[in-house]
């Protein structure tokens, strides 16, 4: 079958169009002063965690028995634990093992929810009675108790805490695509594709799920921080990743004996944990804003 040369400049307007549309969201964005301010605080995080090397001198193992315990110096500007290990180093590594088990959860519980809720809001019915109970079961359960059930069975490691992270944000995720799905599957366009005897995989996947992805990023964005902290809470119950290898919540849990006598080796921790949820929680928020059409100015 040949093209119709109206199809090329039609083509061209929907290229236009999208790009106009991005162009706004990031707009709007970036005149959100406060979501512009999560915005700095994440990138600051990522590019310090990821390029650690460049800004710290020491191995984040190196121990140094008589610099046990340094109060922040020029040396040292946040000071050595109990082993003479220095914290800023040890800070910016565990900060790589964080993130990366925060973003690698947040993937998988919404690469999981994203196939249940398209399905349980495209084919409705008994399907989606189904698939809700069972989900409902799911947040019957606390997620940290959950967490820390799975963890306990499969083990400590960054794999195995992403996998028991993720298992309880998957509810999350299938609600806010199966919402989005409902809303969309009788649009003349999902009719029109449905007319031209395209399967229902080929609908949900070509035609619903490219029209769910602001909703998904946003729910994605702030799921990061509730993943850090469960994260953090794993490990500083030791049922995370384990020493050597640094980690927020190990290094407060290594330190929670020294609490009354040496507070940095608990306040800088906690000062990391901290920053890097409201971060990607004042991100997540004024991603929101920005992609939400109905709070254009």
């Amino acid at each position: 079958m040949k093209r119709n040369k109206s199809d090329a400049p039609s083509a061209l307007a929907d290229v236009t169009r999208k790009r106009g549309q991005w162009s706004d969201v990031l707009s709007r964005l970036f005149r959100n002063k406060i979501g512009l301010l999560g915005v700095i605080i994440v990138l600051l995080l990522v590019v310090l965690t990821v390029f650690a090397p460049l800004f710290t001198r020491y191995p984040y193992d190196a121990q140094s028995f008589p610099d046990r315990f340094k109060l922040p110096d020029a040396s040292h500007i946040m000071g050595t634990d109990n082993f003479g290990r220095d914290l800023w180093t040890r800070l910016l590594y565990g900060g790589r093992i964080s993130l990366l088990i925060a973003i690698l959860a947040s993937v998988i519980s919404n690469f999981i929810g994203v196939f249940i809720g398209s399905v349980s809001g495209y084919f409705g019915s008994k399907t989606d009675t189904v698939i809700m109970r069972a989900l409902d079961i799911l947040m019957a359960i606390p997620p940290l108790l959950l967490a820390i059930a799975i963890s306990s069975s499969l083990g400590s490691g960054p794999v195995n805490t992403a996998l028991a992270i993720s298992l309880s944000g998957i509810p999350y995720s299938a609600r806010i695509i199966r919402s989005t799905v409902m809303s969309i599957k009788d649009s003349e366009f999902v009719e029109a594709a449905r007319a031209t005897g395209s399967r229902h995989l080929r609908v949900i996947f070509r035609h619903i799920l490219p029209n769910t992805i602001a909703p998904l990023i946003v729910g994605a964005t702030l799921g990061i921080g509730a993943n850090i902290m469960a994260i953090s809470g794993l490990s500083f119950i030791g049922l995370g990743v384990h020493p050597p290898i640094p980690e927020w919540g190990s290094i407060l849990a290594d330190g929670r004996a020294y609490i009354r006598d040496f507070w940095p080796i608990i306040v800088f921790p906690s000062i990391f944990i901290m920053l890097t949820i409201l971060g990607f929680n004042l991100f997540g928020d004024a991603l929101r804003d920005a992609l939400d059409p109905r709070l254009k100015d």
